[in-house]
């Protein structure tokens, strides 16, 4: 889909509200230019030296014209204030409602947060199209209108209606790809300034050093330099535009004032239409001079818009619906030669894995770095989809089994995960209603977290910082298992959920999540070796490949 495609279904959502805009603006533009005509009449009324009621009224009618176009000017604004709040809502929803349902493999290769600073494009597709909507339109209808009353005038002034049409066509011809390109090249280098910038604010400590610091400085002008480079070709082409402009500007008055003077000295126009024909000129020559300056404006919506059809165009998971509720009741799990393979590899990272997993087994999973186990946990958790193979969710294929309602029936933590920016409750629970207060502190006590809340001035509703910054990196981790446990789900997907603990806490949480009083299942990858002594079931992975699969 091209920028320009994209920003005509941006409108197309809200056309009634820029047919109120163009209407406003064709109401505007023949008051306005009816109101030289208004100036003719006084000119004449002067001219034969006489004042009349007529005169009076004219300059009333003159006064009350530039009044109605402030008012209809107003009117437009406001309109165009509806829209971009309408732009900000949708975008921030869409955001919202798509970053969670993007496909795992679809992040590959990506650094979400970056993606995720797309949406202050926003800002850019709200101001560009409210001035594109008001300005341009005001200024193309002006011109149209413009042309046919000067035509009126003296068919020469049609002459100059055909040179300014083809004047706006070859500019924004030779000029438009030229101009989107550059655009986009600039926008690149300079979300990746302010992703370098966020690296940095993100590892400040690592860049405490003379070394460090002088290190991130020269990335930062390599990158600023890469962007100033776009940003002049950006410059040249909008340079160039207005150069053309110009030389157009100072032919157009010339052989207007002339044909003009020409016209009036063999009395083919009087003094009153000569001044009002001058008056309908230059608002033809600054509503050019208005489109030409607002293409960089164009361009920037444009670019906006395709930096967040970069969001937009990612894969989003498959939705179905399953006729069955099995779900709630057992969750027996079964791969059958299932492989995965990541978007730019070439290898499986896993080979034709086939296993079955009953309710209440508690398994881990043990191997090398690279040997998969992480990988197969992920595909088990609905996470990564296999790239062939079937995997099965009591007898029904996952990809006919219902997503929401498989992940309401299993808890997870995955390697990297954090606190979000919230309080400590929100953080648990989601705000989930139906999470009982026996629940909560049982979650909470299960996991030794309720002497952390009982120390915070707050307790539940401390506010935690993004990361879980102002926690320590066992409490962040209590706090995740404490989310995971808390709907007493089916089954539990861990990786390395106890590794940042010390061994005897860590250990006694081991005992609680694998009691056998809890029939969960538990599918656990980690470092700890107690985890192995405390799980019925091990399963050994290299290369791809489960090699051994023990019950104990």
């Amino acid at each position: 889909m091209t920028p320009l495609t994209r920003f005509y279904n941006l409108l197309e959502l809200d056309k009634k509200d820029v047919y109120q805009i163009f209407f406003y603006a064709i109401f505007s533009g023949l008051i306005s230019l009816s109101l030289p005509l208004g100036i003719q009449a006084i000119v004449n009324f002067i001219q034969s030296g006489r004042i009349s009621a007529s005169w009076v009224v004219l300059i009333f009618l003159v006064v009350f014209g530039v009044a109605l176009v402030g008012i209809l000017s107003l009117m437009q604004i406001r309109i165009t204030e509806n829209l971009q709040q309408k732009i900000f809502v949708r975008s921030s929803f869409e955001f919202a409602s798509r970053l969670p349902r993007i496909k795992f493999e679809a992040f590959y290769n990506t650094y979400p947060p970056e993606l995720a600073n797309r949406f202050f494009d926003t800002i850019s597709i709200q101001k560009g199209t409210s001035k594109l909507l008001i300005d341009f339109s005001a200024a193309l209808l002006q011109i149209a209108f413009g042309i046919i009353l000067l035509s009126l005038y003296h068919p020469y002034f049609i002459v100059f209606g055909i040179m300014l049409f083809f004047l706006l066509y070859f500019i924004f011809k030779f000029s438009y790809n030229s101009g989107l390109e550059t655009s986009l090249k600039e926008s690149k280098f300079k979300y990746k300034v302010a992703s370098w910038l966020q690296e940095m604010a993100r590892n400040n400590l690592s860049f405490k050093g003379d070394l460090n610091y002088d290190f991130a400085l020269q990335k930062n002008n390599n990158l600023v330099t890469d962007y100033l480079k776009y940003r002049e070709n950006h410059f040249n082409v909008i340079k160039r535009q207005f150069t053309q402009l110009i030389i157009f500007k100072i032919l157009i008055t010339f052989s207007l004032l002339s044909i003009g003077g020409y016209l009036v000295l063999n009395q083919k126009m009087n003094i009153g239409q000569f001044v009002a024909a001058e008056i309908i000129i230059l608002l033809v020559i600054n509503s050019v001079e208005k489109i030409i300056l607002g293409l960089e404006t164009f361009y920037d919506v444009l670019t906006s818009i395709e930096k967040i059809g970069r969001i937009t165009d990612m894969d989003l998971e498959e939705e179905t619906i399953s006729d069955t509720n099995s779900c709630f009741t057992a969750i027996v799990l079964e791969a059958e030669n299932l492989t995965f393979k990541f978007p730019d590899a070439t290898d499986n990272v896993l080979k034709e894995i086939s296993l079955q997993i009953n309710q209440g087994e508690k398994i881990f999973i043990e191997g090398e770095n690279g040997s998969g186990k992480t990988t197969l946990i992920r595909v088990l958790s609905g996470l990564l989809q296999p790239t062939s193979g079937a995997l099965s969710i009591n007898d029904n294929t996952f990809r006919k089994i219902d997503l929401k309602q498989f992940r309401s029936q299993i808890g997870t933590i995955i390697q990297s995960e954090t606190p979000f920016e919230g309080t400590i409750l929100e953080n648990i629970t989601y705000n989930d209603k139906n999470i009982s207060h026996e629940n909560l502190k049982w979650a909470i006590e299960g996991v030794q977290l309720s002497a952390v809340i009982k120390s915070l001035p707050k307790g539940l509703e401390t506010k935690i910082f993004p990361e879980g910054r102002q926690l320590s990196s066992s409490k962040a981790q209590k706090l995740l298992l404490a989310r995971s446990i808390v709907h007493k789900p089916k089954i539990l997907f861990y990786e390395d959920p106890t590794d940042a603990m010390d061994e005897k806490v860590a250990n006694e949480i081991i005992d609680f999540i694998t009691s056998p009083k809890y029939n969960w299942t538990v599918i656990v990858s980690s470092k700890n070796p107690y985890w192995k002594t405390k799980c019925n079931r091990i399963i050994t992975m290299q290369n791809g490949n489960i090699i051994l699969d023990t019950h104990n």
